[in-house]
């Protein structure tokens, strides 16, 4: 027996964060980054929380991606608010950073529950409709996520005016990320109908508009789009979870502080060849994957009169996307030595294999497979 659950309401849409007003707020914990206040983007929330008459307190300390003492800092915060809504407002550092701010205040103070409300301004984890959470531990470079229900935001707000002005890098970055969550939930050990639904339309959503958004960030509708590919991808992967391509970003990512949505995106083409085993001519039989991989190739209209024709075009395009937003292919594009990955590899790969988001890969890794995809990005 399967289940699939979608916990979080959400708001989406032009306009969407006038959404606040509906809701019965009596006092609110905001999480947030720097930029977030000193850009005077914040003002977007304060001004209706103010309008509304609602007090609120502000814990603007968020880095990208939290370590742990960060996200003490915001406990010892939220023990002193003593808010009954957390609200986070920002990328997914700032998302995730608010979900364990609250659980482990929560569990602390011995209290049932603070209504959370996510926000996202920028378009790629879909933390605002999931159960996890990623902290860093900087001193020994891990990313150690986090899995629970009670994770779950209560209420997630798409505005896509908040994603206006994101850079181009970013918007690539959060872009693949998305892309990624999809792809992943998609081939995962859990996949379902319910879940492939989502998937196959973040996709689409992804594949179709995510280079509008990249050349004119002004485009609201492409933006929009982007937006909620992000939250539906999210939606997807929060059932199956994902898969090696994530395993392996963590312990990368750590390792040498690339940003986690570009380390997805360089690590994607060389998984799905992995995961398909696909050879450069046609087969009688192929593995689930290439199957699912060939599926989103004919949904996309890429060249796919069999199997591997339509797995190799699917990579194919993906690369061309990266390069069209002018970001890194490889390790050594994005300037990694090759000394220094060669002395943390084994440490890489021994962690990817551990790491949760791995176990529902659907082709079981190997030490020596994984060290080889090390090899072959760089």
């Amino acid at each position: 027996m399967l289940d699939f659950t979608i916990h979080t309401k959400v708001f989406f849409g032009e306009n969407a964060l006038d959404a606040l007003r509906t809701i019965n707020i009596k006092k609110a914990f905001v999480v947030t980054d720097p930029f977030m206040v000193q850009s005077g983007a914040i003002n977007n929330l304060t001004d209706i929380l103010d309008d509304l008459q609602v007090p609120y307190s502000i814990f603007h300390d968020i880095v990208p991606d939290p370590p742990i003492e960060n996200v003490g800092d915001g406990v010892i915060a939220f023990l002193k608010a003593d808010p009954d809504t957390v609200i986070a407002l920002g990328g997914g550092s700032a998302i995730d950073a608010a979900k364990a701010i609250s659980e482990f205040a929560l569990k602390i103070s011995g209290k049932s529950n603070a209504h959370c409300i996510a926000i996202p301004t920028t378009s790629g984890t879909g933390s605002e409709v999931t159960s996890f959470a990623v902290i860093s531990d900087k001193q020994n470079n891990v990313k150690h996520p986090l899995v629970s229900d009670s994770l779950l935001p209560d209420i997630a707000i798409l505005d896509p005016k908040l994603v206006i002005t994101v850079p181009k890098i970013v918007t690539a970055d959060t872009g693949m990320d998305v892309l990624t969550h999809a792809m992943e939930a998609y081939v995962s050990t859990k996949s379902n109908d319910f879940s492939d639904a989502l998937a196959e339309k973040a996709i689409r959503l992804v594949c179709e508009n995510l280079l509008c958004a990249y050349s004119d960030g002004t485009n609201l509708f492409a933006r929009e789009k982007i937006h909620n590919a992000s939250c539906i991808a999210g939606m997807a992967f929060n059932n199956t979870s994902l898969g090696l391509n994530h395993g392996l970003a963590h312990s990368l990512g750590a390792q040498f502080k690339i940003a986690h949505g570009r380390i997805n995106a360089i690590l994607l083409p060389h998984i799905i060849k992995f995961n398909a085993q696909v050879k450069d001519h046609d087969s009688e039989t192929y593995n689930d994957a290439a199957i699912k991989y060939a599926n989103i190739s004919k949904m996309l209209n890429f060249p796919a009169s069999n199997i591997s024709e339509a797995v190799n075009s699917l990579v194919t395009a993906i690369i061309k996307l990266q390069k069209d937003m002018n970001m890194p292919t490889s390790l050594c594009e994005q300037g990694i030595n090759k000394e220094d990955l060669n002395l943390f590899k084994k440490e890489i790969a021994k962690n990817a294999l551990l790491d949760a988001t791995t176990k529902t890969n659907p082709r079981t890794p190997t030490i020596n497979e994984v060290l080889q995809i090390i090899e072959d990005i760089y």
